[in-house]
């Protein structure tokens, strides 16, 4: 088996484990980024993430927490795929020989180039998830576009193909997508490789345990997130924005209204549930990807 196919492989099981793993935080947190700010007196409709969880729990079941899950899923191996085999050929490309093993800095570089690639398939997949898990959140606002009621995933598509732009509307939010993808990324395998060094004493880190791989992979998740959060939460508001009359004219406009009026506790809007979310998901993510690798020879 080459290469890429092995890193298409080990990269479609880690993202698995990754999604059953992270979804139901992932929910959470898109629905207190989403929420509109109260109007003056009145209370948010979630006061928290523990409050967002009840609520879903009691109005939509355990399945309120697996919202959106559909999408991702669907192209969890393509997503996978690219941001392994990216990233592994990167890897090809920066090394002095074959097999030789790289240093943080050209881990960060393989990050970045493969966070690019994956840009392009993340910012559909999120603006589908997004608008699913986002609808019980937007419920109470008097935007016009929260009266649309999604099926499912293909009901989302369907919608912004037909009614917001096309092809066009799938990307809505691409620009911090990329902002988000491109940093995050090299951040994480950034971190993932620089502790992976440091528990193995050397670049060689063939010989690391399950539980050293547990501790890099979660940690290097929890350094995505606190590296580019409120990039997420911009990318999150612009792509559940109605699309008729819509409250943002771009991120920038975004980033500046949420920090006018919200200050900057509104660009940390489920902060809490993210980096709850990035350190199992992540764990689980680059070991299943890891025991798949090797198994693979």
């Amino acid at each position: 088996m080459g290469d890429v196919a092995k890193d298409l492989t080990s990269g479609t099981v880690g993202g698995a484990a990754q999604l059953i793993v992270g979804h139901p935080f992932d929910t959470i947190k898109v629905k207190l980024q989403s929420q509109p700010a109260p109007l003056p007196g009145q209370l948010p409709k979630y006061a928290g993430a523990m409050d967002a969880v009840k609520q879903t729990l009691a109005a939509e079941g355990p399945r309120g927490l697996y919202k959106g899950m559909g999408a991702p899923l669907a192209t969890v191996a393509a997503f996978n795929a690219v941001l392994f085999t990216v990233r592994g050929q990167m890897e090809a490309l920066l090394r002095s020989e074959p097999g030789a093993p790289l240093t943080v800095n050209q881990q960060v570089v393989c990050g970045a180039g493969a966070g690019v690639a994956v840009s392009f398939l993340a910012c559909p997949t999120e603006l589908i998830k997004c608008r699913l898990q986002a609808q019980s959140a937007l419920a109470d606002s008097a935007s016009a576009g929260v009266a649309v009621k999604y099926g499912g995933p293909i009901d989302v598509a369907g919608h912004v193909l037909r009614l917001e732009g096309g092809i066009r509307g799938l990307f809505k939010g691409l620009v911090p997508t990329l902002a988000r993808e491109v940093p995050g990324n090299a951040a994480m395998f950034g971190v993932y490789e620089a502790l992976k060094q440091y528990m193995a004493g050397g670049r060689d880190t063939s010989k690391l345990g399950r539980g050293s791989l547990i501790v890099a992979g979660g940690l290097a998740g929890a350094s995505f997130w606190f590296s580019v959060y409120p990039t997420d939460v911009v990318k999150s508001v612009i792509q559940v924005d109605d699309y008729k009359n819509p409250k943002y004219t771009g991120s920038i406009n975004a980033f500046r209204r949420i920090l006018a009026s919200e200050g900057v506790k509104g660009l940390y809007k489920g902060f809490g549930p993210a980096m709850a979310r990035s350190v199992p998901a992540n764990a689980a993510c680059f070991l299943a990807y890891e025991v798949t690798r090797s198994s693979l020879g």
